[in-house]
């Protein structure tokens, strides 16, 4: 006899556990089901962990520069050992944190693998055990995704790793490729270099950060070169030859790396073959990604998907958002859709990156007349008291008939701590704000964020500085 419940939701990842909180929120009875640890990627072997790393090289790189305050230090070291202990234990109490605030909204969570099998029933394996069995009006699909590998680089755990194995590693290379070069390969990047590795990243496109504005991609770029990261974009790798202990990275028509180290930073691929979808009536195109409407609503009648399973960003807060979508759809209350376009992006590298709407390269390319500022931080007081002047803030706005500029379209940063500054920016992007209407608010002084006000500001000409 299958256990009756409202909604089942088929992994506890960001988009699954957002959806069973917000709909235990309002009063559903839901099934959590989970084959690992509740939190998914983000928490256990992406977001998180990464970002503790990249704190610990923050953390080094302000410690080796002290002396230029006046601070006086012997050099500092790595004891990565504890760099990962502290790792692990930020993961650790978010996700206790996370498991007791699914009891407390008395979500029923259940450990396994969650196979959809058709009319409302979701059938939960676990080895060794019998099958439980589920059933609910609704079922929301929310798997997620794993690392996507290339063709002659097998992930052994030894020469080749994933992204997801990066963040466990026992101890540091002196050296290390990066293949990919965009978010996830770029934070990479950036955390092993400062942490002492010798870097090669490697990049097939033109340019590294292929999403971002042409503008900001240069200065992480700049910054890398400085910092002795060998960037190398428009290349094809071949594969590797390992040896005792390095490896050979063969690239076509280039001269080949040698590391100790291949991490394969290529994205991600939707984790959707365990479903059981075949034969389902929830369809799911050549790329494995689940198909769905703007309510995260699947071509099968009480079956909806969110998350990486779906092919939209890839970035937990947007699991987050199609997780509430798809429960207020449930709940009947026409959720407005996530406006993938002008959602926030957030790159922790140094510099760090963050971007919302159009750049503007994309603007011009979806035949938008626009104009454009930009303000560097080395004009920024607050910068230059914290020692991190490089970076910019670019604005991009729609062109009024009088040629004055308009609506914000798109604002891109890179530079100190801009991951913290994209808020309001992300607000004049998504509520359709005027520049004249953004530049009526005040900055308070010192602060970094004072660049976005001086950017949006000029493009009314009549700008303070600059």
């Amino acid at each position: 006899m299958a256990q009756e419940f409202d909604v089942v939701i088929v992994g506890g990842g960001p988009g699954g556990y957002a959806a069973a909180l917000y709909g235990a929120a309002a009063g559903l009875e839901v099934a959590l089901v989970e084959r690992d640890r509740v939190g998914g990627t983000c928490l256990h072997r992406g977001c998180i962990p990464a970002k503790e790393l990249l704190e610990t090289a923050s953390v080094l790189r302000t410690v080796t520069g002290a002396g230029d305050f006046g601070v006086v230090t012997a050099a500092p070291s790595v004891d990565f050992g504890v760099t990962m202990g502290r790792k692990q234990q930020v993961v650790d109490n978010l996700w206790k944190g996370l498991q007791g605030l699914l009891k407390r909204r008395k979500i029923t969570t259940f450990a396994g693998t969650g196979t959809f099998a058709g009319s409302g029933n979701v059938v939960v394996s676990r080895e060794g055990e019998t099958d439980t069995e589920l059933h609910a009006e609704h079922v929301i699909l929310a798997s997620g995704s794993v690392p996507r590998t290339l063709p002659g680089f097998d992930l052994d755990g030894r020469f080749v790793l994933s992204s997801d194995q990066v963040l466990s590693m026992a101890d540091l290379p002196a050296s290390a490729a990066v293949i990919g070069g965009g978010a996830i390969g770029c934070e990479f990047a950036s955390m092993l270099a400062d942490l002492g590795v010798r870097v090669t990243l490697l990049e097939g496109l033109p340019k590294i950060l292929p999403g971002c504005d042409a503008d900001v991609a240069t200065v992480v770029h700049k910054s890398f070169e400085q910092r002795g990261i060998d960037v190398r974009t428009g290349v094809e790798v071949l594969g590797h030859r390992p040896a005792e202990s390095t490896t050979v990275v063969e690239l076509a028509g280039g001269e080949p790396v040698e590391v100790e180290r291949v991490i394969v930073s290529v994205g991600r691929r939707p984790l959707s073959e365990s479903l059981g979808l075949e034969g389902s009536g929830v369809e799911v195109d050549e790329r494995g990604f689940v198909k769905v409407d703007q309510t995260c609503r699947t071509s099968s009648p009480g079956v909806w998907a969110v998350g990486d399973l779906v092919a939209t960003p890839q970035l937990a807060h947007v699991g987050f958002a199609e997780g509430i979508v798809a429960v207020k759809d449930i709940l009947g209350e026409e959720p407005l859709p996530v406006q993938y376009d002008r959602v926030p992006w957030c790159i922790y590298c140094h510099p760090e990156v963050a971007f919302a709407g159009h750049s503007e390269d994309s603007a011009r390319r979806a035949g938008l007349d626009v104009v454009v500022a930009v303000h560097r931080f080395r004009g920024n007081g607050r910068a230059l008291i914290v020692g991190e002047p490089d970076g910019l803030v670019k604005v991009i706005a729609a062109r009024r008939s009088d040629g004055s500029a308009g609506q914000v379209l798109g604002v891109h940063m890179v530079g100190p701590w801009v991951t913290e500054q994209l808020g309001q920016a992300y607000l004049a992007v998504n509520w359709e704000a005027s520049v004249d209407e953004v530049a009526e608010l005040v900055q308070p002084h010192p602060t970094l964020s004072e660049t976005f006000g001086e950017a949006t500001m000029a493009l009314t000409g009549r700008g303070l500085h600059g």
